[in-house]
C-alpha cells in the first residue's frame, strides 16, 4: 500500500472514532457523587470518560460505558470500586488505614501571594470562560493578569474592562509569541509565585492552592506543574489525542530534584516534555527572573513553533532548583477539534522539542557535555518507547479499555519533520527578534 493510500485509511478509521462523554466521580466514603464535566451535559447513556475523586482528591481516570436504561452513578461507581481497587473507598477502612492512604497527602502551608498569567490572542469567548474559573479559586491572595499578545483588535481589552474591571489586570504585548506574552507577565508580576495557564481551560477551584503551596514547603522548589485532562472528547480528534495520554501526566506526586536524578530518565533533565505542560505550570517569580525567563525566540507564535514551557522547565533544575509534580492541581483541557489541527499540533511538538533543546544548549553552553553524555542512552530509550507504542497502538481515554484507536503514521512523520525543522525555526526566530529590535531603536 503506498503511503497516500495508507494515509487515507488512517484518515478513515480516525473519522469513524466516536465522542466520548466526561464527568467526575467522586466516592466519600459510602457517598458516591456524578456530576458532568465542565461544560458537559449530564451523563446519559454511551462511553464516559471518568475523572475518579477521592473525598475531592483526583486519583484516576477510567473509561466506562453505560448501558440504555441504566442509573450511571450506579455503573461507573462499579467501575471504579474495581479499578482502583474497594480498599481505597470502602467506607469500613480502619482508621489507620485511612491514616496511611491520607499521608501523602498531607496539606501544605498556607500558598503564598501568587499571580496568575494567562497569554491570549483574539480569542475573548474561551477567555471568559477561563477567567470565570480563575475567579471563583480559593486561593487566599492572589492576582490575575491577561496578557494581550499582538492584538489586532480592542476585544480582548474590552471583555476584560466591561466584564472584570479591577479583579483582572490588562497588560498589553505587541511582539508576538507566547513566551514573549509569558515574559511580559513575570515582568508585571506581584507575586511570590507566578502562575501560568492558557486561554482554553477551565481551572478547577482548587487549582491554584494546589499548585502554589508546594513553593512554601520546600523553600528549593523552583518550579511545579500539575494534572491536565480533557474538557471534552465530542470529536475524533480530541478523543485521539486523549486516547495518546493527552497532556496527562498520572496521578501520582513526584518531586524532580538535580541533585538526586531518576534513574528512570536516562536524558534527565532534558527530558521536559515529561514534567508537564504549560498550560499548568507555576514557578518561583525570583527564580524564573534569575534565569532570564522564557527564551523569546520560542514558543507558539514564533518561527520556533514551541517549546518555550520545556525550555523553563530545564533551565529551572540546570540551575539546582527542584521541580513538583503534583496531580491535585487540575484544569481542564479544550483540545483542538479537527484532523487538520492534529497535524498542526503534531509538526509543532516535534519543531518544539528540538528548539527548545536548541535553545537550551546555545544559551548555557556549559550543558552541552552532559547532554552528550546523556544522548545515547536517552535515544535508546526514545526507541524502545516508540516500538512499543507502534505496536500496540492506541488506547481509549484512561487506558482502562482495549487499545482501539492506533496513532496514525502521518502525524508520527509530521512530529519527525518537525524535529528536524527545530533547530532552523529556533535561529529562524531569533534572527527575526534581533531584526526587529534593530528596527524598533
Amino acid at each position: 500500500m503506498s503511503r497516500r493510500s495508507r494515509t487515507q485509511e488512517e484518515i478513515r478509521r480516525f473519522l469513524s472514532i466516536g465522542a466520548v462523554q466526561v464527568a467526575e466521580l467522586d466516592i466519600d466514603g459510602e457517598d458516591v457523587s456524578l456530576r458532568p464535566g465542565p461544560g458537559s451535559p449530564p451523563v446519559t447513556a454511551g462511553e464516559v470518560f471518568v475523572l475518579v475523586r477521592r473525598e475531592g482528591r483526583p486519583v484516576g481516570t477510567l473509561l466506562g460505558r453505560v448501558p440504555e436504561g441504566v442509573e450511571p452513578r450506579a455503573v461507573l461507581s462499579e467501575l471504579a470500586r474495581a479499578d482502583f481497587g474497594g480498599a481505597a473507598y470502602d467506607a469500613r477502612r480502619t482508621d489507620d488505614a485511612r491514616r496511611r492512604a491520607d499521608e501523602a497527602w498531607r496539606p501544605a502551608p498556607a500558598p503564598p501571594l501568587t499571580s496568575v498569567v494567562v497569554a491570549t490572542r483574539e480569542r475573548a469567548g474561551q477567555l471568559a470562560r477561563a477567567l470565570d474559573s480563575l475567579l471563583a479559586q480559593d486561593h487566599p491572595d492572589f492576582e490575575i493578569l491577561v496578557v494581550d499578545n499582538a492584538p489586532l483588535t480592542t476585544e480582548t481589552r474590552d471583555l476584560v474592562e466591561r466584564k472584570y474591571g479591577e479583579r483582572v489586570r490588562y497588560v498589553r504585548e505587541g511582539v508576538p509569541g507566547l513566551a514573549v506574552a509569558h515574559n511580559r507577565g513575570v515582568e508585571a508580576a506581584r507575586g511570590e509565585v507566578v502562575a501560568f495557564t492558557d486561554d482554553d481551560v477551565v481551572a478547577d477551584p482548587r487549582w491554584l492552592t494546589e499548585l502554589s503551596a508546594p513553593f512554601g514547603a520546600d523553600p528549593g522548589l523552583g518550579c511545579a506543574t500539575g494534572l491536565i485532562l480533557p474538557a471534552r472528547l465530542s470529536t475524533p480528534a480530541q478523543v485521539l489525542l486523549e486516547s495518546h495520554g493527552g497532556f496527562a501526566k498520572g496521578f501520582t506526586p513526584r518531586t524532580y530534584d538535580p541533585g538526586d536524578p531518576p534513574a528512570d530518565e536516562p536524558l534527565f533533565p532534558f527530558t521536559a516534555g515529561r514534567f508537564g505542560s504549560g498550560a499548568n505550570m507555576a514557578f518561583r517569580t525570583s527564580v524564573l527572573r534569575g534565569v532570564g525567563g522564557f527564551d523569546p525566540a520560542t514558543g507558539v507564535g514564533t518561527l520556533a513553533r514551541g517549546g518555550d514551557d520545556l525550555y523553563g522547565f530545564v533551565r529551572v533544575l540546570a540551575q539546582g532548583h527542584r521541580l513538583r509534580y503534583t496531580p491535585r492541581a487540575l484544569v481542564w483541557h479544550h483540545h483542538r477539534d479537527t484532523w487538520r489541527d492534529l497535524e498542526n499540533q503534531a509538526y509543532g511538538y516535534g519543531a518544539g522539542l528540538t528548539a527548545y533543546l536548541t535553545a537550551v544548549l546555545a544559551r548555557r553552553p556549559a550543558l552541552l557535555p552532559a547532554f552528550l553524555a546523556r544522548l545515547p542512552r536517552g535515544l535508546a530509550y526514545a526507541r524502545a518507547l516508540t516500538a512499543a507504542r507502534e505496536a500496540e497502538g492506541g488506547g481509549a481515554p484512561g487506558e482502562h479499555a482495549t487499545r482501539s484507536h492506533p496513532w496514525p503514521g502521518r502525524l508520527s512523520r509530521l512530529q519527525r519533520r518537525g524535529m528536524l525543522y527545530g533547530p532552523v525555526g529556533y535561529a529562524r526566530s531569533r534572527h527575526a527578534l534581533r531584526s526587529a529590535d534593530r528596527r524598533s531603536r
